[in-house]
């Protein structure tokens, strides 16, 4: 998987290192032996582990791909809201509604989409969580 790192890692120590670090007082000289084994774990160090990670890479990649749409549609939507400037009143008291739904305004939209994609983004990052990538 990782090329470079494997052949760093079975790099057998030249004559002249071996001489520079003899050379060096204090110095003790080391070579990195890797088994068989131990490349092979290097190797399948980066397989997925769950199931559906192993079979349904497609499927995984894709729950990931939704979860990074929803993220960035989630920060723009926040972002393009209004603030109501209610206060701590507000907030603790809330508002009068009618019971009365008229036409829905362009704020009040605006909201059931936030609320959608911000449920939409929980949801994908726990079946990202879950997936194992």
């Amino acid at each position: 998987m990782f090329p470079a790192f494997i052949a760093a890692a079975t790099a057998v120590i030249t004559p002249a290192a071996k001489a520079a670090a003899v050379a060096t007082p204090g110095a003790k000289a080391t070579t990195l032996t890797l088994t068989p084994e131990m490349l092979q774990q290097l190797q399948n160090a980066a397989v997925p582990k769950s199931p559906l990670a192993m079979h349904f890479g497609w499927l995984t990649h894709g729950f990931a791909g939704i979860f990074i749409i929803s993220a960035v549609l989630l920060i723009v939507l926040l972002a393009v809201q209004t603030t109501k400037q209610e206060g701590l009143s507000g907030t603790i008291g809330g508002r009068v509604e009618s019971a009365y739904k008229g036409r829905v305004g362009f704020d009040k939209q605006l909201q059931r989409v936030t609320t959608v994609i911000a449920v939409t983004f929980v949801i994908f990052a726990t079946f990202v969580s879950l997936s194992g990538i």
